[in-house]
């Protein structure tokens, strides 16, 4: 039984692939990520963006059904929103930054604010991106 279930899952997860027409980016926990999300409001479909600090992954049977959490401060308010990884509404993620985190679940970010709760930056990330030689060409 749950060969079938493993075997089922797996398909479900090839068919969202080739239906999604792009590959999920490796991102980790403490990576600050822009999930493109597509919601549907009366008869209009639109995408809109979250930006923010990836706090926590699951992972489910299969990783059929994992999440992540991802947490952004919005005027002074922490605010946090759980996306389902194989979701048909899932229009896209960048990552635009990778943190250096040694734990698997960030949730003592809530408790912090301002400069305390920030992330140390992988800074190789950014010299594999090219960012470091756009910066550096503009002074």
């Amino acid at each position: 039984m749950t060969n079938f279930l493993l075997n089922f899952a797996k398909e479900q997860a090839a068919k969202l692939k080739q239906a999604r027409g792009f590959e999920l980016p490796d991102f980790k926990v403490g990576d600050t990520v822009n999930v493109k999300y597509k919601i549907t409001e009366g008869g209009t479909t639109r995408i809109q963006a979250f930006k923010g600090v990836v706090i926590a992954r699951t992972k489910s049977f299969a990783n059929y059904a994992a999440t992540f959490t991802v947490r952004k401060i919005s005027s002074g308010i922490g605010v946090e929103r759980k996306f389902p990884l194989y979701s048909p509404l899932l229009a896209g993620i960048e990552i635009s930054k990778q943190g250096v985190v040694r734990r698997s679940k960030l949730y003592y970010l809530r408790n912090l604010t301002g400069k305390a709760s920030r992330i140390k930056e992988k800074l190789d990330f950014l010299e594999a991106t090219g960012a470091v030689e756009a910066s550096s060409s503009n002074e």
